[in-house]
């Protein structure tokens, strides 16, 4: 194990060999914004995000939904297909997940990914003077729905987009944990 309960990082990462390693995560939450849709993707962007953190390329995913025994099933179906949207977009397949009965709707994935486990990056590697990459508007209070769900639906892929020859030690994203 690379990173573990001990770091209180985005992911956990496991060697798998010498130059592989998996990047997994999970997470899920109550939604967010009044948009199903919108929802789905937040959620999936949020997971994938965690991936993207420590500098991995996510691979496969799990659903995971909590939906009253009488809720709307249309609610249910456009936020499974806003989360689809954007594991697709991210190239990410969901390969199954699990769904229980709630009183209140919860929605998100496990991702699993691949990372060299040499280019892993934690929180714990950020050091006073280093560079911040800011991957969404953060401090902002004058953001309307639109504007809120549109930054919640992006993906911060700043440990895949940022992580080449660069001493880029840590990749931390400004979006809900």
């Amino acid at each position: 194990m690379l990173v573990g309960f001990d770091h209180a990082d985005d992911a956990g990462v496991y060697q798998i060999a010498p130059n592989l390693a998996l990047v997994q995560t999970v997470d899920f939450f109550t939604p967010i914004v009044d948009d199903p849709y919108t929802f789905g993707q937040i959620a999936a962007s949020n997971a994938l995000s965690d991936v993207y953190a420590m500098g991995g390329r996510p691979l496969t995913s799990l659903a995971m939904v909590c939906f009253p025994e009488k809720g709307d099933l249309e609610i249910l179906e456009r936020i499974l297909a806003g989360g689809l949207a954007k594991m697709m977009e991210a190239g990410c397949t969901v390969i199954g997940g699990h769904s229980i009965r709630d009183d209140e709707t919860k929605f998100g994935y496990s991702v699993t990914g691949l990372i060299d486990p040499k280019k892993v990056l934690a929180n714990s590697g950020a050091q006073p003077g280093d560079a911040l990459v800011l991957t969404k508007p953060i401090g902002r209070a004058d953001f309307d729905g639109d504007q809120a769900a549109e930054s919640g639906a992006g993906m911060d892929r700043c440990g895949g987009r940022v992580h080449d020859d660069s001493e880029q030690k840590g990749c931390r994203s400004s979006r809900r944990s």
